[in-house]
């Protein structure tokens, strides 16, 4: 075959996973190519049951990588996704799983995506072993190449805590710009003042949200838990960031007009998407009264000096309720005239409104 080996790789690069397995087989030039572009993004999912305790894809896929060192800089993201009930599994088994990872995850020096959810593991309780199972694959680990990284496992309030396991891991990760933890509620992350420089974008509880973004540039803010944990004090800590926070997503939370209120107060200034799941059982009857009661936020709005997207679609509200226009648009005028800023609504039926040139509101897609 006279082909250049970037031409192999334009013509493979798309196939799937289980055809370039095939493609691997045919002869060692075309293995070492495929081989290349399998390892460049791994995707792993395991179930775990009584039946099936321990995650053993995941097991054959670390050591696929440890017996293949020659593609350590290939390697480029690590999915891994565990799901189960915890009360059937074996406790020492997952604990010996995560360090098994670890051990495969030191080598990848080259990796630039990392995303990791360990479901149950967490939840099993390994008897004197203080370590969150997250941070048993951790715990040597440095990835100086992270870009994207992704961490958590299933979460209640008695389950083991992180240490400082995980802020010593985070330091090494210099140019990582997206982080996202699922299941770090604890009021503090100890991370050094100088860590995470280039961190744009996070993902995680109020209380981390709130130990972790003064003095770093993060623009890109997504919370989640129960709003209740979004108090003040956090809102001001959450507006100590090196670079104005531009969007603030909520959609993962329940959110009560008070809490609206707390962040007109706090982070308005410099907001200029605001995505919410409002609390329509505690604040309004949707499917009774229709949305002309959301012009109450309109007060609200009105402290938000250069807001632009208002994006209320994560808002549930009777599936079988036809979304008013005239409400819609009523709504719309009544906004812009609070909040001069506003260019698109998007209203929890889904409809998006824009502000035309002319100054009137246009709907510019619909879910219907």
């Amino acid at each position: 075959m006279s082909l250049p080996n970037e031409t192999l790789v334009a013509v493979l690069d798309g196939l799937p996973a289980s055809v370039l397995a095939d493609v691997a087989r045919v002869s060692r030039r075309l293995n070492a190519v495929a081989e290349r572009l399998l390892y460049s993004a791994i995707s792993i999912t395991d179930l775990l049951s009584g039946s099936s305790p321990v995650p053993a894809r995941t097991l054959q896929c670390c050591r696929s990588i440890l017996s293949r060192p020659h593609l350590v800089d290939t390697i480029k993201r690590l999915h891994i996704r565990w799901h189960g009930d915890f009360r059937s599994l074996s406790p020492h088994a997952l604990a010996a799983a995560c360090t098994n990872v670890g051990i495969a995850l030191q080598t990848l020096v080259a990796l630039e995506g990392l995303d990791i959810f360990l479901g149950p593991a967490n939840l099993a309780n390994v008897p004197h072993n203080p370590v969150h199972a997250i941070e048993r694959i951790l715990g040597s680990c440095a990835l100086p190449s992270l870009r994207f990284c992704s961490l958590g496992a299933e979460w209640s309030k008695d389950v083991r805590p992180y240490t400082d396991i995980l802020p010593a891991f985070l330091s090494t990760a210099c140019r990582l710009t997206h982080l996202k933890l699922s299941d770090h509620h604890q009021p503090i992350l100890a991370l050094s003042h100088g860590a995470l420089p280039a961190l744009f974008y996070f993902r995680g509880s109020p209380y981390t949200a709130a130990s972790l973004l003064p003095g770093r540039p993060v623009q890109y803010l997504a919370l989640i838990g129960q709003d209740s944990d979004v108090s003040p004090e956090n809102l001001r800590q959450i507006a100590l960031t090196s670079a104005p926070l531009r969007s603030l997503d909520l959609s993962a939370m329940q959110v009560r007009p008070i809490l609206l209120r707390h962040i007109s107060i706090h982070l308005a200034a410099p907001l200029e998407i605001l995505k919410v799941r409002l609390a329509l059982r505690h604040t309004l009857h949707y499917a009774l009264s229709g949305i002309a009661l959301l012009a109450g936020l309109s007060s609200v709005l009105a402290n938000f000096p250069h807001l632009l997207c208002f994006d209320l679609s994560p808002t549930e509200i009777d599936g079988g309720r036809q979304a008013n226009l005239t409400e819609e648009a009523s709504l719309c005028a009544d906004w812009s005239r609070a909040c001069p800023s506003l260019t698109r609504i998007v209203f929890p039926s889904g409809n998006q409104w824009r502000l035309a040139g002319d100054g009137s509101w246009v709907l510019s897609s619909s879910s219907f």
